[in-house]
């Protein structure tokens, strides 16, 4: 399994001969300009909620590459109405058997709408089983007593917001791991704007400090789990 940072809270995973995209947002972030997004020809792109900086390369990665759009099923409505069809929508508790593993939708406590205003139903988070591992996207999220539905898992990694203001920040984060039962972390969701950015080197220090694993990676790195 391959996991790839594009910046924010956009990834790529490659596992079971498939890939996935998660939140799409690169080509309005300077960060990440050395990113080709016409590039980009995933299998699935996995929408944890609505916000434009989630979402915003969302229509011209599926219109390049036909991927299947995984997300929470009031937002498949609005895809659908935006002439995207080949989108597969769920709900909280709920999975699915795809073709490269499972994807489960667990709750995530943030906002969500559509950048057009419209209605987004709530945000979510996924935990994706495949090739025996099993790795959960909080999406933006804050600390919420239901990670703790999440502690039986036995996850291999946590992908976590850390950037604070608008999700957890690295304190919550550190408590999370706690909740779920994780001691791997990928960061997500810091420095692309002024008001999350972070000093890395404290936060990594923070989650040493707690005995957990912080991998903080640069844009267009990956590593291999």
């Amino acid at each position: 399994m391959k996991i790839t940072f594009y910046g924010h809270a956009s990834f790529q995973i490659e596992t079971g001969g498939k890939t996935l995209l998660f939140d799409p947002f690169i080509s309005p972030n300077p960060q990440a300009a050395a990113i080709d997004v016409n590039s980009l020809k995933p299998d699935y792109i996995l929408l944890s909620h609505g916000h434009s900086d989630h979402m915003a390369d969302l229509e011209t990665v599926q219109k390049n590459s036909g991927a299947q759009v995984i997300c929470i099923a009031d937002i498949a409505g609005w895809l659908n109405n935006k002439g995207i069809s080949n989108v597969h929508g769920m709900n909280f508790g709920g999975g699915f058997n795809f073709d490269f593993g499972r994807v489960k939708m667990v709750y995530a406590l943030h906002s969500s709408s559509m950048p057009d205003g419209a209605y987004g139903g709530n945000p979510a988070g996924f935990v994706i089983y495949s090739e025996g591992k099993k790795v959960y996207f909080a999406g933006d999220t804050a600390l919420t007593l239901d990670m703790k539905l999440l502690a039986d898992e036995n996850l291999d990694l946590a992908i976590l917001p850390i950037g604070d203001n608008y999700t957890m920040g690295v304190d919550d984060a550190i408590k999370a791991c706690g909740f779920i039962n994780c001691k791997n972390v990928i960061g997500m969701h810091y420095d692309t704007f002024p008001v999350i950015k972070i000093d890395k080197e404290e936060a990594k220090k923070k989650f040493a400090d707690a005995a957990l694993n912080l991998t903080l990676l640069d844009i267009g790195k990956s590593i291999t789990l």
